[in-house]
């Protein structure tokens, strides 16, 4: 790819006509921009950089000239259509009927839109769709739209930075998927131009695959959250008239945090455990998954990453503990209770219990910032699927076990102490226990040789009744045959 490095911002106004590089580049391809706003600066400089010779169409080039590369040539819209095949309409939707007085010139001409909208299916067409009404003499590409000014200028690498791409005419298209390669992005041909809305929508989206797991969180932690303070604040109000209200800001939301972050890390590896018991119950793989589980297995990373964020609140909070007056007042209160007792509090078991609780706590927070971290394009992009595999499925699995022993060690013998059971209610990590172990038994059941080697067998192709084994009869020389479910 000739001009320039493309991992480099291309803010700076540097004098490329000198550069040797950039003049062998320059025999390539013209491409038109017609518009003269941040966006259409920041294509024309990586067209520029990519080895394109540009010119920019604009209704006052004296005016806009010292805002564009120097390589760039600024000239009146009708030049700068004359000499391109291949047109970036960069103007907004209200302004396509300016260039009507230049129907004629545009004429045979592929125009690629690369406009948005304010909202979200604000027009009943896309606006791709409208320009090519205006223009039917056109063919019209929608593109670049969910690529920024600042990716343009920051460089693709930068992150995973797709191009889709749509049009009705398949030459147009390939024409346009080819400048994207030479920009460094990549493609993704969504069809026809009809795709424009969806396109158009991409942008206007506010975290659509989040919506679902942070209702989910939410929802757990308001769960958790009321089940703590009817233990931890309301029954000694009740019971014993003691105003524990204090608590609610740190130390109940301290204690729910937790609950959440383990109960979503099992719910990251339950959805495979449901598929896989799917997947043996009828003996095939290629049976579709129902939505609420194919909808579950699609939205793991970003459950994975929730629960990351919850145990992180966890250690922060954790630690903030001591800093609080009400802590500080209640050590006080106990050591001035073990000097007039003159009892000694160093207990062993307690001790020991601690020690080894914070110990897992760390493990645990440990192997989730291992997974988040990878589970980042940037870095998931740089593994291979073996390498990915391992660290979000088998580390992953590790990560809710040394969970599972933190909670256990938190628990230590509570579970069986009543004083424990507030309101006849059980510890709240008792009920955090439910789904990770179920998920881990399943998992253990599921890594028993039989088990495995018939999923896997399942996995690689293999289904009841599909295969048949032919055998040679006694009396004749002709085939019979017998369905084998245990064959492959």
């Amino acid at each position: 790819m000739p001009g320039g490095d493309m991992a480099k911002p291309l803010l700076g106004h540097q004098d490329m006509k000198n550069d040797p590089n950039f003049a062998l580049a320059a025999t390539s391809r013209t491409v038109g921009i017609l518009g003269s706003g941040d966006f259409a600066r920041s294509l024309s400089m990586r067209l520029v950089c990519s080895g394109f010779k540009v010119m920019i169409g604009s209704r006052n080039p004296k005016r806009n000239a010292s805002l564009f590369p120097s390589a760039a040539e600024v000239t009146f819209q009708a030049d700068a259509i004359k000499k391109s095949d291949i047109i970036f309409v960069a103007v907004f939707r209200e302004h396509y009927t300016t260039l009507c007085d230049l129907s004629e010139e545009l004429s045979g001409k592929i125009l690629v839109d690369v406009s948005n909208n304010t909202e979200i299916s604000h027009h009943k067409e896309s606006n791709a769709e409208y320009l090519a009404s205006l223009f039917p003499a056109c063919t019209v590409v929608k593109g670049f739209n969910v690529i920024s000014a600042w990716t343009l200028q920051s460089g693709p690498r930068d992150g995973n930075k797709q191009v889709f791409i749509c049009s009705d005419n398949l030459e147009a298209k390939r024409a346009v998927i080819e400048i994207v390669h030479m920009l460094g992005f990549t493609p993704v041909d969504m069809g026809s131009l009809l795709s424009a809305r969806e396109i158009e929508n991409m942008p206007l989206r506010l975290l659509p695959a989040w919506k679902i797991p942070v209702f989910l969180a939410l929802g757990l932690f308001l769960c958790f959250y009321t089940y703590n303070f009817i233990r931890q604040v309301l029954h000694p109000y009740i019971r014993d008239q003691k105003n524990k209200f204090y608590k609610m800001p740190v130390e109940v939301v301290n204690t729910t945090l937790p609950c959440v972050a383990y109960v979503m890390l099992s719910l990251v590896y339950l959805p495979g455990v449901l598929a896989a018991i799917f997947q043996l119950y009828h003996c095939t793989k290629y049976k579709r998954f129902p939505d609420w589980l194919d909808q579950w297995l699609q939205h793991r990373k970003q459950i994975g990453l929730l629960s990351f964020f919850c145990a992180a609140l966890h250690a922060v909070y954790s630690l903030c503990l001591p800093m609080r007056r009400s802590h500080r007042y209640l050590l006080l209160s106990e050591a001035v209770k073990q000097v007039e007792k003159k009892a000694d509090a160093w207990v062993e078991e307690e001790v020991w219990r601690m020690e080894i609780y914070i110990s897992f706590g760390i493990m645990a927070l440990g192997l989730l910032s291992l997974l988040a971290i990878t589970s980042l394009p940037s870095i998931s992009n740089a593994l291979n699927w073996r390498e990915f595999s391992f660290i979000q499925s088998t580390l992953g699995f590790v990560a809710l076990v040394v969970s599972t022993l933190h909670t256990l060690t938190y628990g230590w013998t509570r579970a069986f102490d009543e004083n424990q059971y507030k309101f006849y209610l059980p510890p709240t990590f008792t009920l955090t226990l439910l789904v990770p172990l179920a998920v881990i038994l399943a998992k253990l059941f599921f890594h028993l040789p039989c088990m495995n080697q018939r999923l896997q067998r399942i996995r690689n192709g293999w289904e009841r009744g599909r295969y048949v084994k032919f055998t040679l009869p006694r009396a004749s020389g002709e085939f019979s045959s017998g369905e084998s479910s245990s064959t492959v």
